[in-house]
């Protein structure tokens, strides 16, 4: 793609950043290419086009990334380094991040395929505030004392106490419909604790993880503490995951993905946690509005085309509600204009891969095949690029593939139900517990209804709303372990008790 072509779209910073064409990886506070010389396409999905090149790693690469973090982890100035030094440098690169929002905003919309305006109101916002948040903890971080008795010593007395200390080198290894935020989430936390990273961003989408990497440089983090290598899952995904010099992987991906990793770290013991896939459930109660149930179901799963872990893709409406509620979220869906993401008027952009399009529309025609009814949408719009039509399907059930398996675009089925014992247990039937929201101003209802919800997070009146105060993880297949909050800086922290006899 000449960038000529949209240089009167994008500021100056993006534009130098695309126009060098071939992007290199971070290893150990240098920017080197890859010693096979193999390059990766960067797609632009909203017109099929390349929009640059990023150099492939391999197990060299990984080998030498591991090395330079655990160099800096065991012996260079990250070892020695205080939590209030940690701290400074991750607001630093807060700061940086903000100054160049728009740019990060740009870059993900030309990768991705989203909103440059989304982009930069919610992607780069909140990975701003997440380095901010975990930049926090990196001087809280503590441990207890204890009083103890020891039955078969019963004269002794000890002082005990425990001690919070890094667990070490991170593999962190990130999905593509959120590049920039979900990068920021697996590095903020495992930072602050005094970690050292290695990141891999998906293949499909890893420009801003490469600008981040220059910002990391010049927030003036030391060589080693953060490195970048950008390939595939089986020529660099697979070794990092399972490298005997790591001590710690953190995923954000899907559930079969996850899985893979899950049992190679097992195999070294590595630590891990997951961030999978999920089917959530949109409930609307027989008190709730139509009107304002449509507008958040819309929401719920047509934000970034759908492609959202905790996507509100299952919409269950109490049945005296259910032909208007269906009816106005097809409405909302009709109206949505599709286009590049760098178009303001632009409600909707392309899917992120020509693969992730064919997936999407497979799904959909999986669903008319078992009886599934087309409200609106259904299909590919357009010739150029990957758009896929808001869809809305009715006359679904909770066997049917479409309602039980993450489709991972703007995909909607729809069922009616009678009570709330009856909806709650059609919410629990999928092996995804990620996320789910209640529609009512019933707070005694949605009181006896939250308990019965198997989910990570439960909203009420709202979807997708996060915090980096509050924890995001699933119940059964959507994972094992919660990104942001306190709870996150716990994972990237092993716990040692000292006994001490006096």
């Amino acid at each position: 793609m000449d960038i000529s072509e949209i240089k009167h779209l994008i500021c100056d910073r993006t534009a130098k950043f695309l126009a060098r064409g071939t992007h290199p990886l971070l290893i150990d506070g240098q920017w080197v290419q890859s010693e096979s010389g193999q390059t990766i396409d960067v797609i632009n999905p909203a017109n099929e086009e390349v929009i640059g090149k990023v150099a492939s790693a391999g197990k060299v690469e990984v080998d030498k990334a591991v090395a330079a973090a655990r160099q800096a982890f065991d012996h260079g100035p990250w070892s020695k380094m205080r939590g209030a030094e940690r701290e400074r440098l991750l607001m630093k690169l807060a700061d940086l991040l903000e100054a160049n929002a728009q740019s990060f905003a740009e870059v993900e919309s030309l990768d991705n395929g989203k909103s440059a305006a989304m982009a930069q109101a919610v992607d780069v916002a909140v990975a701003v505030d997440t380095l901010r948040y975990m930049a926090g903890w990196a001087t809280k971080i503590e441990g207890a004392t204890t009083d103890i008795s020891v039955p078969f010593a019963p004269q002794a007395e000890f002082v005990t106490f425990t001690r919070r200390e890094a667990v070490g080198v991170v593999a962190a290894v990130v999905a593509w419909n959120f590049p920039l935020l979900l990068a920021v989430w697996k590095l903020a936390p495992a930072l602050a604790a005094g970690c050292t990273v290695v990141l891999k961003p998906a293949e499909q989408t890893p420009l801003t993880a490469i600008m981040l990497g220059e910002l990391i440089l010049e927030a003036g983090f030391p060589p080693g503490v953060v490195n970048i290598i950008v390939g595939d899952g089986p020529s660099a995904g697979a070794p990092l995951v399972s490298h005997p010099g790591v001590d710690k992987v953190s995923f954000t991906g899907s559930t079969e993905v996850g899985k893979l990793i899950g049992k190679a770290a097992v195999e070294n013991m590595t630590r891990f946690t997951l961030e999978l896939g999920g089917k959530s459930p949109v409930i609307v109660l027989d008190d709730c509005d139509p009107a304002t149930a449509a507008a958040g179901a819309a929401q719920a799963i047509f934000f970034n085309h759908g492609q959202v872990c905790c996507a509100g893709s299952r919409l269950y409406v109490q049945k005296k509600m259910f032909d208007r509620v269906v009816a106005d979220v097809a409405q909302i869906a009709q109206s949505m204009s599709l286009g590049h993401g760098l178009d303001p008027t632009s409600q909707m952009g392309p899917l992120v891969s020509r693969e992730q399009m064919d997936r999407v529309c497979n799904y959909i025609d999986i669903g008319l095949s078992q009886g599934a009814n087309v409200v609106t949408g259904g299909a590919r719009s357009g010739e150029k690029g990957y758009y896929v039509q808001p869809t809305v399907l009715t006359n679904v059930n909770a066997d049917m593939r479409v309602v039980q398996e993450e489709i991972f675009g703007p995909v909607l089925t729809c069922m009616p139900y009678d009570d709330i014992e009856e909806v709650a247990a059609w919410a629990n039937n999928t092996h995804f517990g990620l996320g789910a929201s209640i529609w009512s101003n019933n707070l005694s209802k949605v009181h006896r209804l939250i308990p019965k919800i198997k989910a990570g997070t439960v909203w009420v009146n709202c979807h997708s709303m996060l915090n980096p105060a509050m924890p995001f993880g699933g119940y059964k297949q959507s994972g094992i372990g919660r990104d942001l909050g306190k709870a996150s800086l716990d994972s990237y922290l092993e716990t040692k008790s000292v006994y001490i006899a006096v």
